[in-house]
C-alpha cells in the first residue's frame, strides 16, 4: 500500500512547485515515488493525456496558484465541491485534489491506480481524471484547529480502544500500536510547508493505521456486533485523522501564510 494519499502528495508538492520552492522535475519525482509516471487526462486545453509537469504547467497558466487536498468516504464529503459527477468519483476514490486560484473556475483532479504483478514486485500505474468543479472558497480545516480535534478525539476514544481490545487483533494490530507510541518520523514535508504540518500529519497516519485495525480490516475474527461497535466507537477519531491529514497538506494555503 501506497504510504500516504496520491493527492496529498500532489497538494503537497504541487503548492511547493507553484510557489517556486521546487522544480518541476524535483515535485514530480516526489509526487511519484515508486510508481510509473503518471498520466492526466482533461486538462483544459490538451486533446489527451500529459505527464505531471506538463498539467500543473498548464494549470499554472490558467491562474492556479495553489492546490487543496479532500479525503471524503460515504456519509462525509468533507467540502468536496461538486458537481456531483465529480464527488461520486472523489467518493469511489477516497481522496482528490482541488485547484485554488484561476479566475473563475475551479478544477479537481482524482487518481485511478492500478497494479501489476506481485505484491513483492508490482508496477504501480496512476490516471488523473481532471474534473472543473464548483469555484467554493474551502472552509477549513486549518491546522490549529485539525491538531485541537485530533487530540480531542484520541482522548475521548483511548478508552474504547482499550475496551475494544486492538492489540488482541493479531500481529497487524500489535505492529499499529508500536507505531503510534514510536518517536522517529518517516514524515516529510514540502518546502513552504510550517514545520508543525509535520508533525500533525505524522501523528495523524499513526493513528489512522490504528483506527484502520480497530475498525476490523486487519483484525482477529470478530462478529458482526463486535464490528459495529468498533466503528461507531472509532468513527469521530477517523474522521478527526482524515481532518487533519487534509490540514497538513494543504498547509500552505492557510490564510497566514498566503
Amino acid at each position: 500500500m501506497h504510504a500516504e494519499p496520491r493527492s496529498g502528495l500532489l497538494v503537497a508538492w504541487g503548492n511547493a512547485l507553484l510557489a517556486g520552492h521546487v522544480a518541476p522535475d524535483d515535485a514530480v519525482t516526489e509526487i511519484l515515488g515508486t510508481d510509473e509516471p503518471h498520466r492526466v487526462t482533461g486538462v483544459p486545453g490538451e486533446p489527451g493525456p500529459v505527464g505531471l509537469s506538463l498539467a500543473l504547467g498548464r494549470l499554472r497558466a490558467l491562474g492556479v496558484h495553489g492546490l487543496r487536498l479532500a479525503l471524503p468516504v460515504a456519509g462525509d464529503p468533507l467540502a468536496l465541491p461538486g458537481p456531483p459527477a465529480f464527488n461520486d468519483f472523489a467518493l469511489d476514490a477516497g481522496e482528490a485534489a482541488i485547484t485554488v486560484g484561476a479566475p473563475g473556475a475551479a478544477y479537481g483532479l482524482v487518481p485511478s491506480v492500478t497494479r501489476h504483478g506481485t505484491a513483492d514486485d508490482a508496477t504501480v500505474r496512476v490516471a488523473w481524471t481532471v474534473f472543473e468543479v464548483a469555484d467554493r472558497p474551502a472552509p477549513g480545516p486549518f491546522l490549529a484547529e485539525a491538531e485541537r480535534e485530533l487530540a480531542e478525539a484520541m482522548r475521548d476514544t483511548i478508552e474504547d480502544l482499550t475496551r475494544l481490545d486492538v492489540a488482541g487483533g493479531g500481529p497487524a494490530a500489535q505492529r499499529a500500536l508500536a507505531g503510534l507510541y514510536r518517536k522517529d518520523s518517516d514524515t516529510r514535508i514540502a518546502p513552504g510547508h510550517p514545520g508543525r504540518a509535520g508533525r500533525v500529519l505524522d501523528q495523524a497516519r499513526r493513528i489512522h493505521a490504528v483506527v484502520r485495525v480497530a475498525s476490523g480490516e486487519d483484525g482477529g475474527a470478530v462478529s458482526a456486533a463486535e464490528i459495529s461497535a468498533r466503528l461507531l466507537a472509532l468513527a469521530p477519531l477517523e474522521r478527526a485523522c482524515r481532518r487533519a491529514m487534509v490540514a497538513a497538506y494543504s498547509a500552505a494555503l492557510e490564510p497566514d501564510r498566503a
